[in-house]
């Protein structure tokens, strides 16, 4: 019998399969269609310290192999998220949740982050200093080394639960904005976000996007995203998760391969709302098919022979 399970920092995991945030709500919705107990875990929606109503439509525009989106963080703030989004997640989700926390001020950092800790079902801080869809914050805090740490020392400060920090692949050089951060005591690390990408209508000349601008999500990023992971689990000692294309039980077993403790698939969601489930429960067989038996035995495995 194999085992999917797998642990980040200290919590274990019935399996390694985490959708991503910005692709799964708040859980209620996929709530509806599946019991989401079968999942690892799940990274709630990007939560600001005040409500945001995001970005001006048109927010999507499709691509080969993908899909930009500029979504903007839309969100109902994190004092609404804490008093009415996690009393009904608790009804429905009986394990610990990731929340991820964005912001556009290390002061705005802190104090979201200081509110989620509080919270029982909380079990990790994902916090996006990555995001290419906003302005003033966001991404600007991911691109270099030094921001990466400042946000991290910051939000540590005033947490006790594990951060991860997830990074922005728009950079030159991944691993050193790993190392900062994890110099400046985070616990793990979550990569990638998406790429920062444009489309034009050809009858209106103009940008598809209101936004001019998107992040590209889905399989055309995979390539980047197992390069990235593998990159920076060769940097730091401190866990991965990875993510960006993942939309099988193979893909999840390539990127722990690379170096990732768990795996999150975002755009999949969006085109199949069974796909955190079906990827999990093929797990098992994709694992039986390569001859492993154990999931965390895997993690990194491409680096060792």
């Amino acid at each position: 019998m194999v085992s999917t399970k797998v642990t980040l920092s200290g919590i274990e995991l019935d399996n390694p399969v985490i959708p991503a945030s910005g692709t799964f709500g708040y859980g209620q919705e996929f709530a509806e269609l599946y019991d989401i107990n079968c999942l690892g875990t799940f990274s709630f929606k990007g939560t600001t310290r005040a409500p945001r109503f995001g970005n001006p439509t048109p927010r999507i525009a499709e691509t080969p192999s993908g899909m930009l989106n500029a979504v903007g963080l839309q969100n109902p703030g994190v004092e609404k998220v804490i008093a009415e989004e996690l009393p009904k997640l608790k009804k429905i989700f009986h394990k610990p949740v990731m929340a991820n926390i964005s912001g556009f001020s290390i002061d705005e950092y802190v104090e979201t982050c200081a509110l989620l800790d509080r919270e029982e079902q909380v079990g990790w801080l994902e916090v996006n200093i990555s995001c290419p869809n906003v302005h003033n914050g966001g991404m600007s805090f991911g691109t270099s080394p030094q921001a990466a740490a400042g946000v991290t020392k910051a939000v540590k400060a005033v947490t006790t639960k594990p951060v991860y920090m997830k990074l922005s692949p728009n950079v030159t050089d991944i691993a050193a904005i790993a190392r900062a951060c994890e110099d400046a005591g985070a616990d793990g690390i979550s990569l990638i976000n998406t790429l920062l990408g444009i489309r034009l209508d050809l009858k209106s000349r103009k940008p598809l996007l209101a936004n001019t601008t998107g992040g590209l999500s889905g399989p055309a990023v995979f390539p980047v995203a197992v390069r990235m992971v593998y990159q920076v689990y060769e940097a730091v000692s401190i866990p991965v998760i990875g993510m960006g294309g993942v939309s099988s039980a193979e893909d999840v077993l390539e990127m722990m391969l690379a170096g990732a403790s768990a795996v999150e698939v975002g755009a999949a969601n969006l085109v199949n709302p069974f796909a955190c489930r079906d990827i999990a429960a093929a797990l098992p067989e994709a694992m039986e098919k390569y001859g492993i038996n154990n999931l965390s035995d895997i993690i990194g495995g491409a680096h060792h022979g």
